[in-house]
């Protein structure tokens, strides 16, 4: 079927299409503008070198990437833990920008199984309103307390398993409430904003004891595509430009469980 032809067939959709289209050499086929949309577009799939089996492989995989972000626990990524923050006035940092970048430490340093509770933002050691270190992400989890915050040179992260907690305190001062959260090793004073500091620390004393009183589940082992085949599908999307590589490596740790 020629170029100059009215019609053709979109080897992707095998939807009719007009002169609006675009020829796949390798497969000696016509693709769709929608089909090549869907495919990431011409800046993302170079069409003189890919076949029709293979836009509809990084067409599959893209649906499938959107349909596990519709789907994903909103806690499970930094914009979502912020937005907890926002939604339920549990701090907001210095700006937008940097309270995700506190908490994509957080998201980075999430254990397979981990899901995060709540979350909040706070002047990390606080002495007083002149001395401390600034304004870190916490988030408490299924399995742990998290404290993180992103600097211009790199980031500093710590991890509290329960059972290394002793307690967690609040007092309200004339400024800020002060959560008092003390650990085996160390004790950390974080200053929160006045108005919402009480709430805040009421909130982690009720998901503290709904962690304690959650019974373990048994594990259930179910049979999966080889983690290794999947990887190795998102590998070749990725050397061909179809996907980032933070979207990769976000890929790579859900399928090895890191």
């Amino acid at each position: 079927m020629g170029f100059f032809d009215l019609k053709a067939v979109c080897g992707v959709c095998e939807n009719t299409v007009g002169m609006n289209r675009y020829k796949v050499r390798k497969s000696n086929a016509w693709v769709c503008p929608s089909c090549l949309k869907k495919a990431g577009g011409m800046t993302k799939v170079n069409i003189s070198k890919v076949t029709i089996e293979e836009l509809k492989s990084i067409i599959a995989a893209k649906e499938q990437l959107q349909h596990e972000r519709e789907n994903m626990d909103p806690m499970s990524t930094a914009e979502g833990m912020y937005q907890y923050c926002l939604d339920n006035k549990f701090g907001s940092g210095f700006n937008d920008k940097w309270g995700v970048k506190h908490f994509s430490v957080i998201e980075s340093k999430l254990m397979k199984d981990e899901k995060v509770l709540m979350t909040f933002i706070g002047l990390h050691n606080y002495v007083s309103t002149t001395k401390h270190d600034n304004n870190y992400a916490y988030a408490i989890t299924n399995k742990r307390i998290l404290f993180a915050q992103k600097t211009i040179t790199g980031e500093k992260f710590k991890a509290v398993n329960f059972d290394h907690l002793n307690d967690i305190s609040f007092k309200k001062g004339m400024v800020f409430g002060v959560l008092t959260i003390d650990t085996l090793n160390e004790i950390f004073n974080v200053a929160l904003d006045k108005y919402s500091a009480e709430a805040i620390n009421n909130n982690i004393h009720q998901v503290l004891d709904e962690v304690r009183n959650v019974s373990k589940q048994p594990q259930v082992i179910t049979s999966t595509v080889s983690a290794a085949d999947e990887l190795k599908k998102f590998k070749e999307l990725l050397d061909m430009g179809v996907l980032t590589e933070d979207e990769f490596n976000a890929k790579k740790k859900q399928l090895l469980g890191i």
